[in-house]
């Protein structure tokens, strides 16, 4: 014979209340997916072109500038990521990593171009890969751990189209890396995830240059930025601005006119692009008796210009404490769907919420036993 063993009151009472905790947080996510679809849908479609200083919708091509980011999961050359690994469901569900990334890019529409600096931004962007882990069969197809700088070209697109239509060893790395122990951001081989550990679940989300996107922020003259330099990156390291002793020390090198404001005063010769190294763009200062060098390539010249030299009346956009900064991946009817989704699912969050209160409670009060 077989005894059935049924929940016992302290166990349906905590399912209970882990079903009020997960509805309300779906609640909550779906709620703010409200609020950004009717910020987006609100809000008109500006050109480029015909941009003023206030909050703005503008939607193009993201393109890069000085520099791009490599993805931790998969290595893709990318403008922003947000990664995350964690224990899978036979393990504790805690996170192993997780790291979110950014950097300035432009915005092209068929009238023009405008910078965005992302520091503060809330990004609206959905995975792009999604894998989980099995026990002793190695990381998911399409996972291919960072083992060098978080900035800089990752694979180029064929090679990254090549290396998911061939039926590869799993130990080989497709992009030819080193092998043996070459550290990664998950602490291990640049092959594939040691096996016989638990099971992991793997989640990246992407702008890739050349995805259409749209911004919803502010616009102001680049040179009311406080600093430009911090607007324009997004990542998890330590703030050192944040810190009141270099903070003190910026601010008592300002107020005596001692930090250059711009790249020509601070590094000299150093920043002008391809000193050193090729050609430079435009004459450096040497000494008369030494050879002068080739004339600049006027090309590289006027993209150097154009990375680099912002004149304080361009415009750009940015957070504010008045106006927000929402970077959407797609056009703005797909982000609406997306928040309209999330508010949809929110609502099912309140009914499993209230299921599970009133669950709690019929528990507690010996109706259910």
């Amino acid at each position: 014979m077989y005894t059935v063993h049924l929940p016992t009151n302290t166990t349906l009472e905590i399912f209970a209340a882990v079903g009020v905790i997960a509805g309300l947080a779906i609640l909550v996510r779906g709620m703010l997916g409200y609020r950004a679809a009717g910020r987006l849908s609100g809000t008109s479609t500006s050109r480029i072109s015909a941009l003023a200083v206030g909050e703005v919708l503008v939607s193009g091509v993201a393109e890069p500038i000085e520099l791009t980011l490599v993805s931790p999961l998969q290595s893709a050359p990318c403008l922003y990521y947000r990664s995350r690994v964690r224990e899978a469901s036979d393990g504790d569900g805690r996170n192993l990593f997780t790291e979110e990334r950014a950097v300035g890019f432009r915005v092209r529409d068929a009238s023009g171009a405008v910078r965005v600096f992302p520091r503060g931004a809330r990004f609206d962007v959905p995975n792009r890969f999604d894998g989980t882990s099995g026990s002793w069969d190695g990381g998911p197809v399409g996972l291919m751990p960072r083992v060098g700088s978080a900035f800089g070209p990752g694979p180029d697109r064929e090679s990254q189209i090549a290396a998911l239509l061939t039926v590869r060893d799993p130990g080989r790395d497709p992009w030819g890396r080193p092998r043996g122990p070459v550290a990664t951001i998950l602490g291990e081989s640049a092959g594939v995830l040691m096996a016989g550990t638990a099971r992991r679940h793997y989640e990246e989300a992407r702008i890739d240059a050349g995805e259409v996107v749209t911004v919803v922020g502010q616009v102001l003259p680049f040179g009311q930025l406080e600093d430009p330099a911090d607007a324009n990156l997004v990542d998890g390291s330590a703030d050192l601005a944040g810190d009141p002793e270099i903070a003190a020390d910026l601010a008592a090198a300002r107020d005596a006119g001692i930090l250059a404001d711009d790249p020509a005063r601070a590094w000299g010769n150093a920043a002008i692009e391809g000193f050193g190294i090729g050609r430079p763009v435009r004459a450096p200062e040497l000494d008369p008796a030494a050879t002068p060098p080739p004339p600049p390539d006027p090309a590289i010249a006027l993209r150097a210009d154009a990375a680099f030299e912002i004149a304080p009346e361009d415009l750009v956009i940015a957070a504010s404490e008045q106006v927000p900064l929402v970077i959407s991946l797609g056009a703005p009817g797909e982000a609406v769907a997306r928040g309209r989704l999330r508010f949809a699912l929110g609502l099912l969050g309140a009914v499993l919420a209230i299921a599970s209160a009133m669950a709690f409670a019929l528990v507690m009060d010996g109706t259910i036993h």
